[in-house]
């Protein structure tokens, strides 16, 4: 797509022309207006930038991040050219192994995994039909590069050099299908793949989708335990889909702009084990006590919500695959140096007397490097009673993933 002299580009996301909006509401994307005659050689039909311009409310960067990054950029400019005030140049460097990438889910986060600038190659895996994903995507004028890789013997193919896996994996709910009945069957689907990641890239950003979350994060990291590879700073159950639904939701409840909106979830990743702290909304709103039980309620059931207007022919897909890319697009920001990447996942914590739990953290070069415990200072009486009864079940769930590896020892 030709460009004119003024194209619009989102950093740290998609690439748009003419457009103020970005796939992925962490990332933020601001409009870079871009005017030279000197060639960018990196994407086809776009211009050098002697200037550049934020549009900070165009995108769903945080009013934080917009100013960090302007202060980088204008850091940038100082040190990169000194014939010109800023030269653009995004560096697509990364490797994103997706496994499970002919899924429901595995579709569309490939997809909007290649719309990132920061992805050099996004390496394909499935048991099978991954060949035809692959071939479609990689007519996308996106810079990463995509190889498709099918089967138990390309596996390990997949995964050497990768900086990040991501693993969606296994069978989705259906009908009257709770997180716990899908255990036996993805249980061996993450162990599998775990230990094929432990012996290929050990050092990656490992994201289990794959449900239920709060059993199959522990697999995963006494699989990479028992290969003496585990790093928990770099192991994420990605529960930003919960996040994703609780700014949507209160949002729309409460009419204000969704842009801004942003609500901590923490816990685990099913049913009551999703506490959205509702006390802890950006900007601040007021909630009564009805809408707190509501918003909660729904928060919590959204999954069985799709599923169920689905009517048997899936469970969330879409917005998994677009919660997905978002944290995704998070970890490859940290990748690349950016110090203001916040997100909610489900990590190793010391937080609650809990082995496991899901809180905001903030992500860096070598993973997580903080967690952010004022989040859980301060609840309503309502959100410390449901903290409470949250810690039982989320406990067996992890205690269930942990007691299934000791008595299925990793391949060595």
């Amino acid at each position: 797509m030709a460009a004119s002299s003024a194209a619009s580009m989102s950093i740290g996301s998609t690439i748009s022309f003419g457009s103020k909006t970005g796939p992925f509401p962490q990332s933020k994307p601001f409009g870079v207006k871009i005017s030279s005659q000197n060639s960018f050689t990196s994407f086809s039909g776009l211009k050098a930038a002697k200037s550049v311009s934020c549009e900070a409310d165009s995108s769903f960067l945080g009013k934080e991040t917009t100013s960090a990054l302007r202060q980088s950029f204008a850091l940038k400019a100082q040190k990169q050219n000194q014939n010109f005030q800023y030269q653009l140049q995004p560096q697509a460097s990364y490797k994103v192994t997706v496994l499970g990438a002919a899924g429901g889910i595995g579709q569309p986060l490939a997809l909007l995994v290649k719309m990132s600038p920061l992805v050099s190659a996004l390496h394909l895996y499935d048991i099978a039909n991954v060949k035809g994903v692959a071939a479609d995507l990689s007519h996308c004028n996106t810079p990463s590069q995509v190889l498709d890789f099918t089967g138990a013997s390309e596996l390990a193919n997949s995964l050497k050099g990768a900086n990040v896996v991501v693993i969606p994996a296994g069978v989705p709910r259906k009908p009257g299908m709770t997180r716990d009945d899908l255990f036996n069957i993805n249980a061996n689907i993450v162990k599998t793949l775990v230990e094929a990641v432990a012996d290929n890239c050990p050092d990656a950003f490992i994201h289990i989708i794959s449900n239920p979350v709060n059993s199959t994060v522990p697999i995963a990291a006494e699989v990479l335990k028992q290969k003496g590879v585990y790093d928990p700073k770099k192991l994420f159950g990605v529960t930003t889909l919960d996040v994703v639904r609780a700014n949507t939701f209160v949002a729309q409840k409460k009419n204000v702009k969704l842009i801004d909106v942003d609500v901590p979830v923490v816990g685990g990743h099913a049913g009551i084990t999703i506490l959205p702290l509702l006390s802890k909304t950006k900007p601040s709103v007021s909630f009564t006590d009805e809408e707190v039980e509501q918003l909660t309620v729904r928060i919590q059931n959204a999954g069985t919500e799709v599923v169920e207007a689905k009517a048997g022919a899936g469970s969330a897909t879409l917005s998994m695959a677009y919660a997905a890319a978002r944290f995704v697009e998070s970890s490859l920001r940290a990748l690349d140096g950016d110090g203001d990447v916040y997100e909610c996942a489900f990590v190793q914590s010391d937080l609650p007397d809990l082995p496991f739990f899901a809180s905001r953290v903030k992500l860096g070069k070598q993973g997580v490097e903080a967690l952010i415990s004022s989040d859980l200072q301060g609840l309503t009486e309502y959100e410390q009673k449901a903290l409470e009864a949250l810690k039982p079940e989320l406990k067996a769930s992890i205690e269930k993933g942990i007691s299934f590896i000791h008595k299925q020892p990793v391949a060595a």
